[in-house]
């Protein structure tokens, strides 16, 4: 298990970099290097993840999608909208607890690449009168905005998930969709119960500013519902869908009196820093692949002496900690779910339970860079509350998983 050594040594230097404030996509580019140092040190392997990383349309799918999704905030607040739509979810719920959750859950059910960053601002404006940290803020967005990643039955990882398990979709939703209850149930405990705010009163208003504000909620929602039908019905990916969805809101915005500058929303989108901190996590992912470190794990753990559950646990969690990403995982842990119990429900749960945890604590996962990002929080502050609710969460799924297979 050599490859165990250089993996801490670029964690910790991640660790290390991260707390000396060095940009995320610096410390993940260091930790590469320092493994194709380590495990490969030749000049051609660099290129060779660079072209890769290049030549790849989901490089661009996440930049663009990325991009639309900061072109559709922009329009939202400059136009109002956004405003509107929380003095709207206002008259709806009286206490502002229940809406910090429930937003970025709802938004969450959409697998938008980086959407972490159209709900952050929903967030800030939510909390806006309620005394808390910046990476407090933070933590409740990332969150909340993934507890449906065991039950969403459109997000990628899931339908790979259960094709190559080979596993039944619905008896699978099934199998893991009490662990969305328990996500949502952890995150209200650890990061909504303890804010200190009196339930608001619904705020009052006449008949017109109501129905404005109501066509504000319409509105606001529309993106995500759009996004959501020209994904799953007509098969789009997430920069096309969401680039249609950006191009059409303009237009709907105009017609209903909410104009919005082209420009502003245009160039207040190019956020250079961000864009080139994706860049550089996946290349990032793409040198660990070419320099053969996410196959060598596997063999690693396949070769050894641990029971099985114990084998998929480890390698899912590692995986999903080096590439961020559902898809990532579950292409390269599920095949040996599907050698070792092909249609094992308890075997693929295990998979998909650690895996999404090794995805939530990791600065290769995008939605907590877009969203560290829109906070200027601290990186490490913010996983901590994360880490605490996924220590929870997986030693409750590890205790009844023991009692159900044993």
């Amino acid at each position: 298990m050599n490859v165990f050594l250089p993996l801490s040594a670029a964690f910790l230097l991640i660790v290390v970099l991260l707390r000396k404030h060095v940009p995320i996509g610096a410390c993940m580019l260091a930790a590469g290097l320092l493994l194709w140092i380590t495990q490969s040190g030749e000049p051609a392997a660099l290129f060779v993840a660079a072209k890769q990383t290049l030549s790849l349309s989901r490089t661009y799918d996440i930049m663009l999608a990325l991009y639309f999704v900061m072109c559709l905030e922009i329009e939202l607040r400059l136009s109002g909208t956004l405003s509107g739509m929380v003095n709207a979810l206002r008259r709806v719920f009286s206490s502002a607890k229940a809406l910090l959750a429930l937003m970025p859950a709802f938004l969450g059910l959409l697998p938008s690449l980086g959407g972490a960053r159209f709900s952050a601002p929903i967030v800030d404006e939510l909390s806006a009168d309620i005394s808390m940290s910046q990476e407090h803020k933070a933590a409740i967005n990332f969150w909340f905005r993934h507890i449906f990643e065991f039950s969403n039955p459109i997000i990628p990882g899931m339908i790979m998930a259960c094709n190559i398990a080979n596993v039944p979709f619905s008896e699978f939703l099934k199998h893991l969709s009490w662990l969305t209850i328990l996500a949502f149930s952890i995150g209200w405990v650890i990061l909504i119960r303890p804010l200190r705010l009196p339930n608001e009163l619904k705020p009052k208003a006449d008949g017109a500013q109501k129905k404005h504000e109501a066509a504000d909620l319409v509105l606001a929602l529309s993106p995500v519902v759009t996004t959501f039908l020209l994904a799953v019905f007509l098969d789009m990916n997430a920069s096309l869908a969401m680039g249609i969805v950006t191009f059409l809101l303009f237009f709907v915005l105009r017609a209903t009196n909410r104009f919005v500058s082209v420009r502003d929303t245009v160039v207040g989108a190019l956020d250079k820093k961000m864009q080139l901190n994706v860049l550089c996590i996946l290349y990032f992912i793409q040198i660990l692949t070419v320099i053969g470190v996410l196959p060598e794990i596997v063999e690693a753990f396949r070769t050894s002496p641990l029971p099985v559950p114990v084998i998929i646990a480890c390698v899912s969690f590692i995986i999903g900690v080096l590439t961020g990403m559902s898809q990532g995982h579950v292409a390269i842990v599920m095949p040996i779910v599907a050698a070792m119990g092909t249609g094992n429900l308890d075997l693929a749960g295990i998979a998909m339970a650690f895996g999404v945890a090794g995805q939530m604590l990791t600065p290769t996962h995008m939605c907590l860079v877009v969203t560290v990002d829109y906070f200027r929080s601290n990186f490490l502050s913010t996983l901590r509350p994360v880490l605490l609710g996924e220590i929870v969460l997986l030693t409750i799924f590890s205790v009844y998983t023991w009692f159900t297979m044993a």
